[in-house]
């Protein structure tokens, strides 16, 4: 049956032909043709005939396709409203599909799972998604709070790097640690760009979500704590303490800076790098005490 496939060179071009399809550079449309490379997705997002599944960007129904065969239901948001036909077409012979013409970013998210799955039943994310907003897509799907246990997508393998990197590695930075607050990251398996079309210039990776059941250091302030690190980052060969100044100038005296930085017991001589996200978290903290307190004296 694998020749009959949506992702497969041939029926690819026969489905885009048939609909006269152009792509649109600006939504990052690049669909898989590669069946192997989409069972290896859904092998890795674990789902069963008990999963359901939200999915972004399904394009003509590809990754799609593979999830139906094996979820109990799959949901499917789609910006494009020119694929809607086309997916109706594609899917029409699995059941347990139901696509939505809506930007995920502008989505109730947690309204689409209340209204299509029943409470209770296990939830993942599993997409494809356009390199272009992958940063503000994850996100959104970790800050609103969703009853899923995992995220499973295809991304640009930089960013997947990026996200699931460590401390002391050059790819770990602010996104490794704002993903990494809200779920564990690793990436399972490297895509080269030759099973796209149209190809893109960079090769992909599967990166694996799995949603912290609680948030792994304690902090005052969750903002404050992102703000802080975003800051010690700002230029990253320069070390902690004169990120910080910098950050701070016209905010706190230098020597309130350092005394904040001191009482972290954190070496300012150190890089952003260098610091664990328990280490930050101390370090937001003692910084967010002087917020405190500088709100009190004024």
């Amino acid at each position: 049956m694998s020749g009959k496939y949506i992702a497969t060179p041939n029926r690819t071009k026969e489905i885009l032909n048939k609909y006269k399809f152009s792509f649109k550079k600006s939504l990052g449309q690049n669909f898989i043709i590669d069946v192997n490379v989409l069972e290896n997705i859904v092998h890795h997002s674990a789902i069963d005939q008990r999963t359901n599944v939200i999915e972004i960007g399904p394009g003509i129904g590809a990754l799609t396709e593979q999830l139906a065969l094996r979820a109990n239901k799959v949901v499917a948001f789609e910006i494009d409203q020119r694929l809607v036909p086309v997916l109706e077409d594609t899917l029409a012979s699995y059941d347990n599909v139901a696509i939505i013409n809506e930007d995920i970013l502008e989505a109730d998210i947690n309204q689409v799972i209340a209204e299509h799955f029943t409470s209770g039943e296990d939830v993942h994310i599993v997409a494809n998604l356009p390199y272009y907003i992958t940063t503000p897509i994850l996100m959104k799907l970790l800050l609103d709070e969703l009853p899923v246990k995992r995220i499973t997508v295809m991304i640009q393998k930089e960013v997947a790097e990026r996200i699931a990197a460590s401390p002391n590695s050059k790819s770990y930075g602010s996104l490794s640690l704002a993903a990494q607050y809200y779920a564990s990251a690793e990436v399972v398996m490297n895509v080269p760009k030759t099973v796209f079309n149209p190809q893109p210039n960079v090769d992909s990776s599967i990166l694996q979500l799995t949603l912290n059941e609680e948030r792994p250091v304690d902090v005052q302030n969750e903002a404050y704590f992102f703000e802080l690190v975003r800051a010690t980052f700002a230029h990253r060969r320069k070390t902690l303490r004169n990120n910080l100044m910098s950050y701070f100038k016209g905010v706190y005296d230098k020597s309130i800076v350092q005394e904040a930085i001191d009482q972290s017991g954190i070496d300012c001589s150190r890089r952003a790098e260098s610091l664990s996200m328990e280490e930050f978290a101390q370090l937001a903290n003692c910084f967010w005490q002087e917020q405190l307190i500088k709100k009190s004296d004024n």
